[in-house]
């Protein structure tokens, strides 16, 4: 049933710094590298199951007594919860309605205990850094590579996989859901 929405992110690498790979040094193709930096980072979020840069996420889900993950990891804080009526209008839920929770791991939890059916809109912040310079150094250069790889091979063959190298680097930081 999640419904979400997610706030545009900045790019996770400094478009100077893929330039300076490619030694590109005019502005003419910067749009279009920007571009392949944005599907870089795109392509490292899902490849690890998780936000790099920390921005807004909605999400819809089930007002159920039972405890649901929410989808994005890292959380770092859970803003409101809403119940969200028959017409679609959201409602603000008081703490006794709604628990909340964010484990070791990253893992964003949300529970209703009076269960009451339904559907609740929860806004929260995840993403591993604030700003690309905080990412860990693997993400931000298996990023900065991936949009190279792109750019490099942007009439087609071979450009949709990330090669070996840029797996290598993000792999340690990789979260599979089971189940």
């Amino acid at each position: 049933m999640a419904v979400e929405t997610i706030a545009p992110g900045a790019l996770a690498a400094p478009l100077a710094e893929i330039k300076a790979l490619l030694r590109v040094e005019t502005s003419g193709e910067d749009a279009l590298i920007a571009g392949f930096a944005r599907a870089a980072t795109d392509l490292c979020e899902r490849f690890t199951g998780r936000l790099l840069i920390a921005r807004g996420v909605t999400e819809i889900v089930a007002r159920s007594a039972s405890w649901q993950r929410l989808a994005h990891m890292p959380v770092r804080a859970i803003e409101a919860v809403a119940a969200i009526g028959a017409d679609g209008s959201a409602t603000p839920l008081p703490p006794g309605d709604q628990a909340i929770d964010i484990d070791a791991a990253g893992h964003g939890w949300v529970r209703f205990p009076g269960g009451g059916g339904g559907r609740a809109r929860v806004t929260y912040v995840a993403g591993m850094a604030g700003a690309p310079a905080d990412l860990p150094e693997g993400l931000r250069q298996g990023v900065i590579r991936m949009a190279a790889h792109l750019y490099l091979r942007r009439d087609g063959e071979g450009a949709g996989e990330p090669p070996a190298a840029v797996s290598a680097l993000w792999r340690p930081w990789r979260r599979l859901r089971i189940g």
